[in-house]
């Protein structure tokens, strides 16, 4: 296996507004997914112009999160991909502003597009379509610890260098590899007097 990808620590305003932007989470998602794009293939593959497109390439770029791939390019074509190096939001020692920029990027229509993925996947196994990829790669598992808070921290910083150490730029990647999503959320439950709820009977 690869040297494990450090991951790229996001804790400035402004690099956590530009990440925080739907259409940016769109572009670096499409990037992840189905490798380097132009400006034009974003535009049409995700419905918005170039010119726009063009605008958030270099707002991402500018702050680390895609680099343009030159030996792709003829003329005044650009080729962009994601950067390797995954995203990492600190729990600890953001600003009050970067607090609440940070809170963007935990959108509900995050989880409901990741699972409707998990309901493709699901129905493409059971049709036979994904052949030896539907045996042994794929959990789903509900967990409910009593953690103290240096526990709940430290698993959060152990489950991020895991994945890291399966991180790969697609270029390194080996023949028959192909993308698997991974999701991953932790909370503590709050109070049930705080959450406006009753104890359960």
């Amino acid at each position: 296996m690869t040297e494990p990808l450090r991951p790229h620590e996001v804790r400035e305003v402004e690099a956590l507004r530009v990440l925080a932007h739907p259409m940016r989470q769109r572009i670096l998602r499409y990037l992840r997914e189905a490798g380097p794009a132009t400006s034009t293939t974003l535009a049409r593959d995700l419905g918005e112009n170039s010119g726009i497109m063009s605008y958030h390439l270099r707002q991402l770029a500018e702050h680390g999160f895609v680099r343009e791939v030159p030996e792709r390019g003829q003329g005044r074509e650009r080729w962009w991909q994601a950067t390797p190096e995954p995203p990492w939001i600190p729990r600890e020692g953001l600003s009050p502003e970067a607090q609440a920029e940070a809170s963007g990027l935990l959108r509900p229509l995050r989880l409901a597009e990741d699972l409707e993925g998990f309901e493709r996947f699901r129905t493409a196994r059971g049709a036979g379509a994904m052949g030896e990829w539907g045996r042994g790669t794929w959990a789903v598992q509900r967990a409910r610890l009593t953690l103290t808070r240096d526990e709940a921290a430290r698993l959060i910083a152990d489950q991020q260098e895991l994945i890291g150490r399966y991180q790969r730029d697609r270029s390194d990647a080996p023949d028959g590899a192909r993308a698997v999503v991974f999701g991953f959320l932790v909370y503590p439950e709050p109070p049930r007097d705080e959450a406006g709820q009753q104890d359960d009977p």
